[in-house]
């Protein structure tokens, strides 16, 4: 990889000048900014606690990789559905609980890649099982998106409201697609930033609570036994856990490809046991704040390969201003008057981007669906997880969506047989390593 170390401008360990560390560290503050606000306002949680969960998440992770790592963490959209049905069922207590576990089970994975290497991951999660679950999650939550974009606040139809989703929408795809640079970066961003200025221009925003709220503000933190009483449940469990193992493959992509950018080989050194424990301590530091999960940022990886700026400094400067926003009342409030039909119109394009990343990664790892073994794979987990299947063993014991269609496709890629001509597992790991969740 010694060839990627060409025309660095700040390497890893570099400090930066001051006034080009706050310029570099808000770039990277910008490139998180719409999408980690994006999900808590989908779930219903507080935006400014998940600015502060994503800073305070994104430190412990550099702490725990060394400082040799420079990823920023920020909210993770493959726990929104699991996220509603869990608040939906068992209050906003209830899901912190169930991300907490979530984070359990990557500091478990951590323990045994530090034992038994990292292969055994990825055999587990090979593209024929991830790339079927990852378009479940993109088009599971596309009935929501669609009716953030329609919907007026009583939840009735509205062309007006409509037309801001569909602006939203619009100048979200110009950005990604004809802009170059930091601007490509940031489409999310700018698209919420023009529709609402749209949405104002029409008359569908309301700055009243914005010019009532203090400057200075403490978010709605949910803090365990101080808002509830944590209690533990296996239909919890079973609605969150299993979303770990799709994020984990998730995880590993992003780590690959921060190597080949950084030009360091991070599955090595610091390890990528170091990087997953650090990922879930990041979703556990999340769920005890009452932050949605946390995962590693394509988009601050993006920033990283134009930028060539690589220091840990710059991620932590973003980092400390993502807490410092999260205490600002007006910021906070700022986030919350964003109509709804703005935030769809961004979801319709994301949600799409995440379904299709997931035929991607089938595409480009050559998977054959005229196989029967892979067809049979994927069929099974898209109707399940779309469909919104469920296995009810109890009133307290409960599997459905996209936690039984990730389980049942690794149970059938474990017992189905291979075909004959088709690639081995091993060949599938190798090229599942290229890629990750968009």
């Amino acid at each position: 990889m010694k060839e990627q170390q060409q025309g660095i401008i700040l390497d890893v360990g570099d400090t930066p000048k001051p006034i080009t560390w706050l310029t570099l560290s808000f770039q990277h503050l910008f490139a998180m900014f719409g999408a980690t606000i994006l999900v808590p306002f989908l779930v219903d949680l507080d935006p400014a606690v998940a600015l502060i969960s994503s800073g305070v998440g994104t430190i412990a992770f550099l702490l725990i990789t060394k400082g040799q790592v420079p990823a920023y963490l920020g909210s993770s959209f493959a726990f929104i559905a699991p996220l509603i049905a869990a608040k939906a069922a068992f209050g906003p207590g209830g899901a912190m609980v169930g991300s907490f576990m979530a984070g359990i089970v990557y500091g478990l994975v951590a323990i045994l890649i530090k034992t038994s290497g990292h292969q055994w991951v990825m055999k587990m999660l090979p593209p024929i099982v991830v790339g079927p679950v990852i378009v479940v999650i993109g088009l599971s939550l596309s009935g929501t998106a669609v009716d953030m974009a329609m919907n007026n606040p009583n939840q009735e139809y509205s062309l007006l409201h409509f037309s801001a989703a569909l602006v939203t929408l619009l100048i979200t795809i110009i950005f990604s697609i004809y802009f170059r640079g930091f601007f490509s970066l940031i489409p999310i961003l700018i698209g919420i930033i023009c529709g609402y200025g749209y949405s104002l221009a029409i008359g569908i925003v309301n700055l009243q609570p914005v010019v009532e709220a203090n400057w200075f503000s403490r978010p709605e933190f949910i803090i365990p036994f101080v808002n509830y009483t944590p209690t533990f449940s296996w239909q919890i469990a079973l609605l969150m856990v299993p979303v770990a193992l799709v994020t984990l493959s998730e995880h590993i992509g992003h780590q690959l490809v921060l190597s080949k950018v950084v030009g360091r080989d991070y599955i090595e050194k610091p390890g990528l046991h170091r990087s997953i424990l650090g990922d879930g301590t990041a979703t556990m530091i999340a769920s005890i704040l009452g932050g949605p999960p946390n995962t590693t940022y394509g988009e601050n990886i993006g920033v990283l390969a134009i930028t060539r700026v690589y220091s840990v400094f710059v991620i932590a400067g973003a980092a400390i201003f993502a807490i410092g926003f999260g205490f600002i009342g007006k910021i906070s409030a700022l986030i919350s008057s964003v109509p709804s039909p703005v935030m769809g119109g961004v979801s319709i394009l994301l949600f799409g981007i995440i379904a299709s990343s997931g035929l991607r990664m089938m595409i480009d790892s050559q998977i054959d669906l005229g196989d029967k073994r892979n067809l049979i794979i994927a069929s099974v987990i898209l109707v399940i997880g779309i469909g919104g299947a469920f296995v009810k063993f109890s009133d307290e014991f409960e599997l459905h969506g996209m936690a039984l269609a990730a389980i049942i496709g690794i149970l059938l890629n474990a017992i189905l047989p291979k075909s004959v001509g088709t690639s081995s597992n091993e060949d599938e790991v190798n090229s599942n390593k290229k890629h990750s969740i968009a």
